[in-house]
């Protein structure tokens, strides 16, 4: 709570400009409403509140843009079910179940907030069109159900459009400063990480630190790289750059396990020409960290090429590992030039780079199964709490939570338990408020709209200051939607002055956010280890594809950013980090297989039906490695393959690299099949 007083009492500007704002888009958004003579303006204001909680110009444009597209779908799909059950409400209720389970799983498929909140209007907006109809039977006809769903879709319109105007005019904040200072962090914590991973005195508890901050930073990178395509014509370029950003960081984690885990764990092959080769490494990547612009950094890595380049075997030397260490530590200073020159096309337009897809959100539809499952149940919870009460309050059990039920459904089950119950405190404190000052205060006010927009400014402005940081937002929900639902703004305000009412709605929004909390309690989903087990045979279905993919590397990093993330938010209570490091070796894997094919084709210049079994037993054997197991037909895959390559091409420089691949694939595969027997659980 101090943090909440501090964010009230002692606000930074930031907080101050972002209440501000919001109480501009919520008053235009009333305004407009009124003037159009919409019977429930109130909805308006909750939809600017929604589109007020990432303040920043391009994010705001894509969430209305998501919201308005969600509501119209929604406001059809409304339409539709009244057209054909009106008269059967048990049906029409079982209908939009079905219709709020539907799009519950598919939010679960996406990780993009505006993604999501896309598909919780759209679940939304139906269930409030065929309640608000089925409130008054006696009056329901085809012009009614049309009536009230032209108004919740205008009001839901007007409440977007009022937030992203404001957010474009009055004190704008750019997407593309935060992603600056996140692309310019992810970068700098990549640098440090790989010299932690080549410190010989380096801990591992230090390491997975390192991995761990860089994944959630790359994940905002990944997040907000879609919203700032909004802001202007720049605005495509720098999404393109936020992405190249992401594939690079990962494609360097990918490279740098080979040098990290080599010197830890098989010291017996660290030649004096890899042991040159770390040492360059290690010099160059704390002197790019320290510079202080891209041209000092960009030098550094040119210089850095250079001098690997020049790193040579000793004379007679024919060491097909060795052969292959110089080789990807030259590929790693490439992956290191294109980050940095990405970083910099987040200034400066360089489309010479700029192709790089954005990130893929893994998609378990276990997970999605359980997320629909639970949104249905609380939806039909509530739905038979009304039809048996017939309180018009208990309307309120039905919709709000449900938006919750969607909206944060991704988070662990310890941060949403504070969640919710930090929303349940903001409703608290908005019924006071809502009955012995705004209501009190407004049941005279009828007709005068200055007077009206006054009254409701403070508790708004307070509100919102809460709203503007992470850490006191669900206090801020809590009070604001709640408060404008209470409160029910309008041009007749008399009408609006019901303690009756008022306490009925506040006890139906609080015991409906305790029964969502116990849903969550109950119906918790899949386990971690299931979990895990269905990333890692997703990780082995790609690998074994690999080889058929266009742009593989692109394609498999954008598919394994979100499975390492997820990976490391199971795998962060545990001591050993076995899961996190065997997803690593997964990435690994894979950009190993994508250069043998590139190797393959340049020796041999077409398919060999070799390549595609050792792909094959390649992914079998990452699966038998993540249950403990070695798988012995890998190894025999890649003597056949060997064999194949010499008999057409002989023993050569290529061939020669090509096993020292090999070789070093099998030992990650043995380390981590001996790692995960240690651990069964």
């Amino acid at each position: 709570m101090g943090i909440v007083f501090q964010t009230l009492l002692m606000p930074e500007r930031r907080s101050v400009i972002f209440a501000l704002k919001g109480v501009i888009a919520m008053s235009m958004a009333l305004t407009l409403s009124m003037f159009l003579n919409l019977d429930r303006p109130y909805w308006a204001l909750i939809s600017a509140v929604f589109l007020q909680m990432r303040p920043e110009s391009g994010l705001v444009i894509e969430k209305a843009i998501f919201q308005i597209t969600g509501t119209l779908v929604g406001g059809l799909v409304g339409i539709l079910i009244l057209s054909q059950f009106i008269y059967y409400p048990y049906l029409a209720v079982g209908i939009v179940t079905l219709w709020l389970g539907l799009n519950s799983a598919l939010s679960a498929m996406v990780r993009q907030t505006n993604f999501i909140y896309g598909f919780a209007m759209a679940g939304v907006t139906a269930e409030i069109v065929v309640l608000l109809v089925m409130v008054s039977p006696s009056t329901a006809d085809s012009q009614a159900v049309f009536a009230v769903a032209q108004a919740r879709v205008s009001e839901m319109i007007i409440g977007a459009i009022c937030a992203g105007i404001v957010s474009h005019l009055f004190w704008p904040v750019k997407v593309k400063d935060g992603l600056q200072i996140q692309s310019r962090s992810v970068i700098n914590q990549t640098l440090n990480y790989l010299v932690a991973e080549l410190d010989p005195s380096g801990s591992h508890e230090n390491r997975h630190q390192h991995i761990d901050a860089i994944m959630q930073t790359l994940s905002l990178v990944s997040d907000d790289s879609s919203a700032v395509a909004y802001e202007g014509p720049e605005g495509p370029g720098r999404s393109r750059a936020a992405n190249q950003i992401c594939h690079k960081v990962l494609s360097l984690l990918a490279v740098i396990q080979i040098f990290g885990r080599l010197q830890r764990r098989h010291t017996e092959m660290m030649t004096p020409a890899i042991t040159e080769l770390l040492d360059q490494f290690r010099k160059a990547f704390s002197k790019i960290a320290e510079a202080d612009d891209f041209n000092d950094s960009y030098e550094q890595v040119r210089l850095l090429r250079k001098n690997i380049s020049e790193v040579r075997p000793p004379e007679g030397s024919n060491h097909p590992f060795e052969i292959r260490m110089l080789k990807t530590g030259l590929e790693l200073t490439a992956d290191l030039a294109i980050l940095l020159r990405a970083f910099r096309a987040l200034e400066e337009r360089d489309s010479t780079l700029l192709k790089a897809p954005s990130m893929h959100s893994h998609r378990d539809p276990l997970v999605g199964l359980v997320t629909g499952l639970r949104t249905s149940l609380y939806f039909l919870i509530g739905a038979f709490l009304w039809l048996n009460t017939g309180s018009p309050a208990a309307l309120m059990i039905m919709i709000l939570p449900v938006i919750f039920s969607i909206m944060l459904a991704r988070l662990p089950l310890m941060i949403l338990s504070v969640v919710l119950r930090r929303m349940l405190i903001g409703v608290l404190v908005a019924v006071p408020v809502a009955i012995f000052y705004a209501l009190n205060l407004l049941a005279q006010s009828s007709g005068q709209l200055v007077l009206l927009l006054l009254v409701l400014a403070g508790p708004y402005f307070i509100g919102l200051l809460a709203l503007s940081k992470r850490e006191t937002l669900p206090y801020g929900l809590g009070f604001c939607i709640p408060f404008t639902i209470l409160v029910r703004p309008s041009m007749d305000m008399s009408l609006a002055f019901s303690v009756d009412y008022t306490l009925s709605a506040a006890m139906a929004i609080f015991v409906g956010v305790i029964i969502l909390y116990w849903l969550f309690q109950l119906i918790e989903g899949p386990s971690n280890q299931l979990l895990i087990r269905r990333l890692f045979k997703a990780t082995t279905e790609d690998l074994a594809g690999l080889k058929n993919r266009e742009n593989a590397e692109a394609w498999f990093n954008r598919r394994m950013e979100d499975r390492l993330l997820r990976l490391i938010n199971y795998d962060q209570r545990s001591k050993t980090r076995v899961v996190t490091d065997l997803g690593l070796t997964g990435l690994n894997l894979g950009h190993v297989s994508i250069r043998l094919h590139s190797l393959c084709e340049s020796i041999v210049g077409a398919d060999l039906r070799a390549v595609d079994e050792w792909q094959s037993a390649l992914a079998k054997a990452f699966m038998m490695a993540t249950k403990g197991q070695f798988d012995e037909g890998f190894n025999n895959a890649c003597v056949i393959l060997n064999h194949e390559l010499i008999r057409k091409v002989g023993k050569t420089s290529q061939t020669d690299m090509i096993q020292g691949m090999f070789q070093r694939v099998n030992l990650s595969l043995q380390r981590s099949a001996e790692v995960m027997a240690e651990e069964p659980n």
